[in-house]
């Protein structure tokens, strides 16, 4: 038998789609996607800095760039070679930093985390009404994610240094020998859109306050993922081709750029959120039904 909420968005799903671009403008989605992205651009430098330290006292430095490329491609696309420069400049210096400077990091580390989760409290608002978030919790969450990255950043770099072999092999298949070269880059780029969809879906799961089903956080990490793959693409080669922001804004073009991919992003991630609110508000009486109101 099909769910009455699956029914009520099969039935009806152009006043579902209006209640979605309804609710995204009431809650001033595209300010929200603002600040989290100005926010993340504050935070992925000092981040990626204390994770490439930490694991480089395990492990060789140059994978552990190359795999940081990897995932910096997946959220800045055109910009991350200047991101991995700036972040392999910080790791030869380190030490200079001293203990405050890594706490330093460490503390705008966790910007984006807590912005992202206040912007999900004003979409899930009609849960923060009647549930509340100890701050202790919000406190660990962005610590909990950034070692989650460390953590997938080191098994990504070490399953690549085992993928790299595969470039100099070949098969033979009914006679015929079949290269294995670019083998490494097609499965790297795998992995890297598998743990995009592991993180957007635990977003989807742990950033709002309450309890979300496990099948709906993966359909939202699933397709928040594939728009943005889509989204990305286009981005590179707007960029690449038609954009006149390296002519206005000249040497601030780098900031700029990572700066609208980032916002691209994070819209497409906080529309997921309001999807599944407004999926959760079908058939609810209540008069309250959003965070924001204009």
């Amino acid at each position: 038998m099909v769910d009455s909420h699956v029914r009520f968005v099969l039935d009806n799903p152009w006043q579902f789609t209006r209640r979605v671009i309804v609710g995204f403008s009431a809650n001033q989605g595209f300010l929200l996607s603002g600040a989290v992205a100005y926010y993340t651009l504050l935070t992925i430098v000092p981040m990626f800095a204390l994770i490439i330290v930490g694991l480089s006292q395990v492990q060789e430095i140059q994978p552990l760039l190359e795999t940081l490329r990897e995932y910096l491609v997946l959220i800045a696309p055109n910009q991350a070679d200047a991101l991995t420069d700036q972040i392999s400049a910080f790791q030869q210096n380190w030490k200079t930093v001293g203990l405050f400077g890594i706490l330093l990091l460490l503390f705008f580390s966790s910007f984006a985390f807590t912005a992202l989760e206040n912007a999900m409290s004003v979409i899930f608002f009609h849960r923060v009404a009647i549930h509340r978030r100890h701050f202790l919790i919000s406190a660990i969450i962005p610590y909990c994610y950034i070692l989650l990255l460390a953590v997938g950043m080191f098994l990504v770099s070490t399953v690549s240094g085992s993928l790299h072999s595969l470039d100099t092999r070949s098969v033979t298949v009914m006679g015929q020998d079949w290269s294995l070269s670019g083998l490494e880059t097609a499965l790297i780029y795998m992995l890297g859109i598998v743990g995009e969809i592991l993180l957007l879906t635990s977003i989807y799961l742990v950033m709002p306050v309450g309890k979300l089903s496990l099948r709906h956080a993966l359909i939202g990490g699933v397709t928040a993922a594939l728009l943005w793959e889509i989204t990305r693409h286009i981005l590179v080669w707007y960029f690449s081709t038609l954009s006149l922001v390296n002519v206005v804004y000249g040497a601030f073009a780098t900031v700029i750029i990572i700066l609208l991919s980032l916002e691209a992003a994070v819209i497409i991630l906080l529309l997921g959120a309001q999807v599944i609110a407004e999926y959760e508000r079908i058939g609810s009486t209540s008069t309250t039904t959003h965070g924001l109101q204009t």
